[in-house]
């Protein structure tokens, strides 16, 4: 679902100069949301997710029928950025970053630190000293932290 909500996305984002940074599809107290983070050079400002918005949701109308009631939000990252995209491990080296894995690594599922960048599919992190290596694919949410 994620996948084709992204692939009917990214052409709208990319039409009107807007970054599609990441998707999201899940249940929460108000229903089913269909949450869309999307961003540009100089920040996103409220006509930018009116319009995507806009488009988006009759786009989604016509080619996804079979999704149910749901709530569409466009929002800007804000400074706690997801991290989805394999590059933006190392466009935001350097940074503080939480990171949740599917599974547990060494006990724990919840990492904190600088992150170092990614090679190889492998995301490293400085946890106070401490190098931790985290293959992408064992990534189940990752964000920027202040």
């Amino acid at each position: 679902m994620i996948r084709r909500v992204w692939a009917l996305a990214e052409p709208i984002c990319d039409s009107e100069g807007l970054e599609l940074i990441q998707v999201e599809y899940q249940r929460e107290s108000a229903g089913r949301i269909l949450r869309v983070w999307v961003d540009k050079p100089g920040g996103i400002r409220l006509d930018d997710c009116v319009e995507v918005s806009r488009q988006l949701s009759d786009t989604l109308d016509v080619h996804l029928e079979d999704i149910g009631p749901y709530n569409l939000e466009v929002t800007s990252p804000g400074p706690e950025r997801p991290l989805a995209r394999k590059y933006d491990f190392d466009r935001f080296k350097g940074k503080r970053v939480k990171i949740k894995t599917f599974q547990p690594l060494d006990g724990r599922k919840n990492f904190t630190g600088v992150l170092l960048g990614i090679s190889n599919d492998v995301v490293s992190l400085d946890i106070d000293g401490q190098f931790v290596a985290i293959a992408y694919v064992d990534i189940s949410k990752a964000r920027l932290i202040e």
